[in-house]
């Protein structure tokens, strides 16, 4: 964690959610109690913010000051509207690009989307408030500065995303191994949002179910797949080809 995006106290992170800031996420003491512990607890719950329950030992980690059970993580970015962000790139008149991110853990691989992102024309990522990789110092290095460049989105589900894209006339394509149509027999000329999974999940189950159309990679050697943020390249680029 960085220390310049560090907030610690309880009292300074109550504040600290409740102005608006873009909290990443919150270590919270195992077993504490008291009224602005519990305040915390139940905002960050109420604000689905990701959280978790660490031992005293790690906070100390941390930080050396005053912590009083409590660190937050805030993000260096600031997060747009999903529904204004689709809204202004239509009437841009530009064909919609779009990825999802379902819950990609990794920060160097979150990174090297963003990066890549930035080099295709990508209008905008979207990612779970849950469950993701955070962007910190690591997802900034990784991504050559292109996070402050390409547009974030943060979402409760990535659900409620698809629902809003597919609402708004962009198709929703995942990237998967589970279908027999190649990168090449699937059409990116139409506004489209292409949906990457985690690195060792994949894409959610339930997500896949609600795609309009999928797509994997040709592999020719014995490895079954590649990285994610190579495979996202890949992809990104056959979109480019099919719209020039």
């Amino acid at each position: 964690m960085e220390k310049s995006t560090q907030i610690f106290g309880l009292r300074a992170i109550i504040e600290a959610i409740n102005s608006g800031e873009t909290i990443e996420k919150v270590f919270l003491q195992k077993g504490l109690h008291g009224d602005l512990y519990n305040e915390l607890d139940t905002l960050v719950r109420k604000k689905n913010i990701s959280s978790s329950y660490v031992p005293v030992e790690k906070l100390n980690r941390l930080t050396d000051k005053n912590h009083q059970g409590a660190i937050a993580q805030i993000s260096p970015v600031s997060f747009h509207d999903i529904e204004d962000l689709v809204l202004n790139v239509i009437e841009s008149g530009q064909t919609p690009l779009f990825l999802l991110l379902d819950q990609i853990s990794d920060v160097r691989n979150f990174g090297a989307i963003i990066r890549t992102a930035e080099c295709t024309g990508v209008h905008g990522i979207i990612i779970q408030k849950k469950g993701g990789a955070p962007v910190n110092g690591d997802t900034i290095k990784t991504s050559a500065g292109a996070v402050f460049k390409v547009p974030l989105c943060k979402v409760d589900h990535i659900k409620d995303a698809m629902f809003y894209l597919q609402a708004s006339g962009i198709k929703v394509i995942a990237a998967t191994e589970k279908t027999e149509n190649t990168i090449y027999d699937v059409s990116f000329t139409e506004p489209c949002a292409i949906i990457m999974g985690s690195e060792g999940r994949g894409i959610n189950p339930s997500v896949l179910k609600l795609v309009d159309d999928k797509a994997k990679l040709p592999l020719l050697g014995d490895i079954e797949s590649l990285n994610v943020s190579v495979a996202c390249g890949v992809m990104l680029y056959e979109v480019l080809r099919q719209r020039r």
